[in-house]
Parts: C-alpha cells; sequence; structure tokens
C-alpha cells in the first residue's frame, strides 16, 4: 500500500519549481506518493507576500498539475479531520508559547494538513518547528523537507547537481531554516563536506 507524503505550504514552495513533476510522484521500495491539500493552494492565494515571493505558483505547469493531482476530500472525511483540526488548534491554545518557536505557532492550515496525517495515516513534510512539536505530542509522523529531499535522492529522483542548486536558491531567496543549515553538512555531507 502506497504512503502519502504530504507537502506543507512552504516545502512546497521549496522544492516544486525545481523537482518535476512534484505532485503526484511516487519514490522509494514502501512505496511513497507525495500529495498536496487545496489548503495549500488556499494558503499561498491569501498571502501577498507568497504570491509575490513566488510568481511562478499561478503558472499554468504547476497550476495544471496541482489541479490534476489534488487530494480530493468526501465530506465524511472532511468531517473527521475538522473534529481532528480543532483538537489541535485546542492543544496549541493551551500553551501557545510551548508551540512558537521563532515564528506563529500552528494555525488552522498546518492543524488542518496534521489532520489529514492523522485520519490518512500520511507523513506531513513540514520545516515548521511547532508543528513538529505538536505532531510529536499528537503521535503523528512528520520530516523536514531536507528529510524527504535525502529520500528523494535515496530514490534517484534528485541528484547531487539538484541538491546544490535547492540550496542554492534557499539561500538567494534567504530561505535557509536552522535544519536545513544543519542537515547541509550532516544529511549531505557527500554533497558538502563536512562543517569546518
Amino acid at each position: 500500500m502506497t504512503t502519502q507524503v504530504l507537502l506543507d505550504t512552504n516545502t512546497y514552495l521549496r522544492l516544486a519549481k525545481r523537482i518535476r513533476p512534484a505532485v503526484g510522484r511516487e519514490f522509494g521500495q514502501v512505496p511513497y506518493v507525495l500529495v498536496i491539500l487545496k489548503a495549500v493552494e488556499d494558503e499561498v492565494h491569501r498571502s501577498t507576500r507568497l504570491r509575490f515571493l513566488n510568481p511562478w505558483f499561478d503558472e499554468l505547469e504547476f497550476a495544471q498539475e496541482r489541479m490534476a493531482k489534488q487530494v480530493r476530500l468526501s465530506a465524511a472525511e472532511k468531517q473527521d479531520l475538522k473534529l481532528v483540526q480543532d483538537v489541535l488548534l485546542g492543544t496549541v491554545h493551551l500553551d501557545v508559547a510551548k508551540y512558537t518557536t521563532g515564528r506563529s505557532p500552528p494555525g488552522a492550515t498546518d492543524c488542518w494538513l496534521l489532520a489529514y496525517g492523522q485520519v490518512k495515516g500520511a507523513i506531513v513534510v513540514t520545516d515548521d518547528l511547532g508543528m513538529h512539536t505538536l505532531a510529536a505530542e499528537a503521535g503523528l509522523k512528520v520530516w523536514h523537507g531536507f528529510e524527504l529531499l535525502a529520500k528523494l535522492k535515496t530514490a534517484k529522483i534528485v541528484n547531487n547537481e539538484l541538491v546544490r542548486e535547492i540550496y542554492a536558491a534557499l539561500e538567494r531567496n534567504s530561505d535557509m531554516t536552522e535544519t536545513w543549515r544543519k542537515a547541509k553538512h550532516t544529511e549531505f555531507a557527500r554533497i558538502f563536506g563536512a562543517p569546518i
């Protein structure tokens, strides 16, 4: 049975331009398949900043790929997700500071994605440390974006050159998170070398 790997907004924006196709892509021996929810698209469209920083997002090629491969949810699934989302949001509101690590705590979209992971048995890919904390407490499986990239490299979907290109783009766009920075010389030490 295929395990879904759900991309959060920032992971999609960091990888989708360079890993083609990004959505619906199967890889690995498990096997895994990359998926996206409409909530991600909605989040980008609501944010002037994200649209400005990612003008390619609504180009026909990317929009058609997302539309064709977007997960469709039944009314019953949406109801189940809403219940889990409410519990997760409630958990965050009980101790906001606990889930705030350098940015805002997990919001409605973040909790919707984690709820999908719970209900559908999917792995959520996010670099949001607050989401990682919440997921750990709820027993949900999450990966960092660099972990997904490493798995795609193992599956020969990406090569060393593409990993270097992705890192260069993150640096150029001032989008390098601390977890990606550390992974550069641990997970990808064969590409970039050990830290000096």
